[in-house]
């Protein structure tokens, strides 16, 4: 006489929920696209910096954290790595995968929040720290990275601040272009991005030599504010920070909650495909 094998429960009935499952699938096919598309751009703009410079310096951990197409792969590669296990999970109902994905949302969320208690908590002491570990690195390589150069010129025009540290426009006497002892034509002066009106009015064209000569000894503050922003960018962005504080906070809740919600759907699934395994075998 054969061994006793339970036969499935073939009444249709399941306890997976279509909805949650295709739902969890779909919100992780749009970030697994996502990511792909991060790690393409970060790719086509790292080689491309390659092949125009021929080397990068990734000798520090600053270096690879200010090179911006890294960061690109880097955070790409992260987000189709997780939210492929999202779908995979969802689609397969494989509680392995899906573990994994809510374990790395959980500690997505945590980080995050860490970030944001310590920025609202304590705004002095991130300032403080931002300024001492990243203002030397990002003035003294903002010409030997073009993606650095153009982002940084894009915060410097956007939040009308130059340089970075509460020296303002001085840090960039740090940089061996702007420095007043450099053989430049730009020594003693500050990127066009610190300028208050770059732009020349008759011809619409950006005046690259707008912030020339403005470190120039004796320093003037009150002179050079005529012609450039004076405040450093890191201070500057704490203060307008401060000034959309309920904004911000309502961003960064919504977030934290959408990332709640999403756990808790990739949890409820799970539990579903264990319990429709349990009927399967009873």
């Amino acid at each position: 006489m054969p061994p006793y094998r339970p036969t499935p429960n073939r009444s249709g009935y399941t306890y997976v929920s279509s909805c949650v499952k295709y739902l969890i699938f779909i919100l992780n096919f749009v970030f697994w696209l996502l990511g792909g598309l991060l790690i393409g751009i970060g790719l086509y703009a790292f080689l491309d910096k390659v092949q125009l410079n021929g080397w990068v310096r990734l000798d520090t951990v600053y270096d690879v954290i200010l090179n911006v197409s890294l960061v690109m792969i880097i955070t790409g590669g992260v987000i189709f790595i997780v939210s492929f296990a999202g779908c995979v999970g969802a689609l397969r109902e494989n509680t392995c995968l899906l573990k994994f994905y809510s374990l790395c949302l959980l500690i997505f969320f945590l980080l995050e929040m860490g970030i944001a208690i310590v920025g609202f908590v304590f705004p002095q002491s991130m300032q403080s720290v931002l300024e001492e570990n990243f203002t030397d690195n990002i003035i003294r390589t903002y010409r030997d990275d073009p993606d650095l150069q153009n982002f940084i010129d894009f915060a410097q025009q956007e939040f009308r601040c130059c340089g970075l540290s509460n020296e303002g426009y001085m840090d960039w006497s740090k940089n061996e272009y702007f420095n007043c002892s450099s053989p430049s034509v730009e020594r003693c002066g500050v990127p066009f991005s610190c300028c208050i009106n770059a732009t020349d009015i008759s011809s619409g064209l950006v005046n690259i030599m707008c912030g020339y000569k403005v470190q120039t000894h004796p320093v003037n503050v009150a002179e050079a504010s005529k012609k450039v922003w004076t405040s450093g960018c890191i201070e500057t962005f704490r203060l307008w920070a401060e000034r959309n504080l309920y904004t911000i906070a309502g961003i960064a809740l919504g977030i934290a909650l959408s990332q709640l919600f999403v756990i808790y759907l990739a949890k409820t699934l799970e539990s579903q495909i264990e319990m429709q395994k349990a009927r399967w075998v009873s």
